[in-house]
């Protein structure tokens, strides 16, 4: 008699996937891991069809640096490097200033939503299919409001008041000339094309230009805010800078419809051009407008100096300048010119920079400069005859106030021709166009990314559910909780040739039940040479025991205990032996559809007293089987087993049979096993190959044990030959077949 092992070390934890096991997972769920993966590509590729496809237009600005010319008092602004920066002219650009413009320019903030078929009917309008013939008179309006190709509304005006901003309202074509309007689904009032026409109480007014649709046609309309308009422009409109401060600027925008794309950049780029010629003439304006303010107050000062100079002359009569004092006064009003040029610049910076500001620190640098040269040389004049002094003062004063009237006349005339010409510093390099192919999506990339995800995702699955599965896969994984394995069955594909599912009237789900002896039909296959190794080893294990009966339970049902059973029984009456097979499932047990035979007038007829021991015992085409079948279904099958009929049952049958092997329901779902096995002295677990975890296996041993049975061991049923388990445990059967 074998003897129960030693509880073994698992040498491989449950939760841990080498680098080989999933590898071997991988093979083995090789077809999953491909249908899942052909299924994301397939879908890739529609959705890469179906998808709205996504343009962008661009185009290109220069942003040139400002010239003196333009404007003179920018002179010393230009010297000083105080050029605008770049980072200015993109967010002038992405102001609600400029795009504003462009919303209410090309009506960004009207949308006309056409009712397309679901899914297709995008698809079907941008690739040209207009309404077929058959469904030109649809009666049904989920088909007769879709729209097709070459069918379509012009908005002239639309307007809303404030409450209705982002709402849906909808027209429903009623012919070319007629349509009508409804909010919330509910219409109410018409129109007619052409004309200007007020709806809900003047809260609406609306002006259809034009309808080319069948009647029942459905479009909806909606009016947003403009800022709402503004913030959706934005997020499609992209301005960046060709290089460091290039003065290039790139401008693209993302639309779904190209032309539309390609009219609002437009209307961008001219918006952006005239608000910077608007901008330069502004400048102009206000300089010219500062010179001439100045032009009456700098004629008086030179009607005067002219007047006293020539009043001290006739009284000194004509007093002329030596050489070095002409000399001095001509530096003296070089020097004066250029502080007066200063001053008109101070006054213009002063309205743009505070004193600490690096152009205007550098202007007054250089006034302070011009102003001691001007000391140094009034210190000479000091030295100077009286008569001279007062000549060359007088003779500065006309000097410098003739130049600097005669200069700012020249730059109300240069300011007047500047103003006049002014265009900008930004120039149009190349206007709008949309690229022919769409930026979204990406065809291509999208298909891959689908097989990628696919790939993964499916993998990802195989592998969680290896992880979360418990199951056993090896006899090392039972044999580690305690019970020795008497026989690893392998799945047998002629036995699933044999099964049919079958569902009862009061049962929620059907039941796979076996049609057949596998033993009989098939005894060369596989799991039939593994069960008769389970023969030779039962014949030693039994030796010892009390009395020659076999009971084969499991911890849940679909374990395939009756194809253990009803196979066991019939190999070993193969080796002429009588055996009996009693089925003690007396709520699901179907051992009598092996035999084709029926379940009534079997276990429970018997115990219940409706039927004698000689008419329940069935012989079957084996010869040397017998077996009893469930009988029909008692309300109290447990309690029918505690019974003395039950005990007297196996008294008279183990005296008859040579073998008694009997069928029992699942341990962990009713007590019926551990009743049957109390009273008989072999009993077997079966576990299936990656169903039943090692846990369920343990307390349904220690079920049993409670109950004062002791499990001489397991049957691995249904193992298979997997790559997982070949690269972890390893897979040994071998086929020895007759040349």
């Amino acid at each position: 008699m074998l003897k129960d092992s030693e509880p073994k070390q698992d040498r491989t934890d449950d939760s841990d996937i080498s680098f080989v096991r999933l590898v071997g997972l991988l093979l083995d769920h090789k077809w999953f891991i491909l249908i899942f993966t052909l299924l994301f590509a397939v879908g890739g590729v529609i959705y890469a069809l179906l998808a709205k496809p996504v343009y962008r237009a661009d185009s290109l600005i220069q942003v040139e640096s400002k010239k003196g010319a333009a404007n003179p008092l920018e002179d010393v602004r230009t010297m000083l490097g105080e050029e605008p920066k770049s980072d200015a002219e993109l967010g002038i650009l992405k102001s609600r200033m400029v795009l504003g413009q462009a919303v209410d320019q090309e009506r960004l903030d009207i949308q006309i939503i056409p009712n397309y078929l679901p899914i297709i009917g995008e698809f079907l309008v941008r690739n040209g299919y207009e309404r077929p013939a058959f469904l030109a008179d649809a009666d049904s309006d989920f088909l007769r409001q879709s729209m097709w190709a070459n069918e379509q509304i012009s908005i002239g005006t639309f307007q809303v008041s404030q409450e209705l901003l982002g709402k849906l309202l909808t027209i429903e074509v009623l012919d070319n000339n007629n349509y009508r309007i409804a909010r919330e689904d509910v219409f109410s009032e018409t129109g007619k094309v052409g004309e200007d026409e007020t709806f809900y109480d003047g809260r609406i007014k609306l002006r259809i230009i034009e309808i080319q649709a069948k009647p029942g046609v459905v479009f909806n309309l909606v009016k947003t805010s403009q800022l709402a308009a503004i913030n959706n422009l934005r997020k499609r409109f992209s301005v960046s800078e060709q290089g460091k401060e290039s003065g290039l600027l790139n401008l693209m925008l993302n639309d779904t419809d190209p032309q539309r794309a390609q009219r609002t950049l437009n209307a961008i780029d001219q918006i952006y051009l005239n608000q910077n010629i608007q901008r330069q003439a502004a400048e102009a304006e206000k300089s010219l407008e500062f010179l001439e303010e100045q032009q009456p107050v700098i004629r008086e000062k030179l009607s005067q100096a002219e007047n006293e100079l020539n009043k001290y002359r006739t009284d000194r009569d004509s007093v002329d300048l030596s050489l070095e004092t002409q000399a001095i006064l001509e530096r003296l009003v070089s020097l004066e010119s250029q502080l007066n040029e200063l001053e008109f610049s101070e006054a213009e910076i002063s309205r743009k920079f505070t004193k600490t500001h690096p152009t205007y620190s550098a202007l007054l640098d250089k006034k302070q400069q011009l102003m001691r040269e001007r000391d140094i040389l009034n210190n000479q004049v000091k030295n100077l005859p009286e008569t001279q002094q007062q000549v060359l003062r007088l003779s500065r004063d006309v000097e410098v106030n003739q130049q600097v009237y005669t200069q700012l006349l020249n730059k109300i005339q240069e300011m007047s021709i500047a103003r006049a010409s002014t265009v900008g510093n930004v120039r149009i390099l190349d206007e709008a166009v949309v690229q022919p192919n769409p930026i979204k999506p990406r065809k291509m990339l999208l298909v891959v990314l689908a097989i990628m995800l696919g790939g993964l995702l499916s993998v990802a699955i195989v592998v969680l559910r290896s992880f979360f599965n418990r199951g056993v896969e090896s006899p090392e994984h039972i044999e580690s909780i305690g019970l020795p394995v008497y026989a690893t069955v392998p799945l047998s594909e002629e036995q699933n040739k044999l099964v049919r599912y079958i569902k009862y009237k009061n049962e929620r789900k059907g039941t796979n039940v076996a049609f057949g002896v596998l033993a009989e039909t098939t005894p060369a296959d596989i799991s039939i040479e593994a069960l008769r190794s389970l023969r030779t080893s039962l014949h030693f294990a039994m030796l010892e025991a009390t009395d020659n009966r076999l009971v084969i339970t499991g911890p849940s049902p679909g374990i395939g205990k009756s194809f253990i059973s009803v196979n066991l029984s019939a190999v070993c009456a193969q080796v002429d032996r009588k055996v009996l097979l009693i089925d003690a499932d007396m709520r699901k047990g179907h051992v009598h559809h092996a035999f084709g035979d029926r379940s009534d007038g079997g276990l429970s007829d018997l115990l219940s007293g409706r039927n004698s021991l000689e008419e329940v015992i069935r012989e079957t085409s084996i010869e040397g089987l017998s077996y009893i079948s469930r009988g029909m279904a008692p309300p109290n099958p447990s309690e029918l087993l505690m019974t003395e009929a039950f005990t007297n049952l196996l008294k008279r049958v183990s005296a008859m049979f040579d073998l008694v092997i009997i069928d029992t329901p699942p341990v962990l779902a009713v007590t019926d096993p551990a009743i049957v096995a109390n009273q008989c002295g072999t009993t077997l677990l079966v576990a299936r190959f990656q169903l039943n975890s090692s846990k369920e296996l343990k307390i349904a041993s220690r079920r049993l044990e409670t109950s004062g049975v002791v499990v001489k061991g397991c049957i691995l049923n249904a193992m298979e030959r997997k790559a997982a388990t070949d690269y972890g445990y390893g897979y040994y059967n071998y086929s020895y077949k007759p040349s």
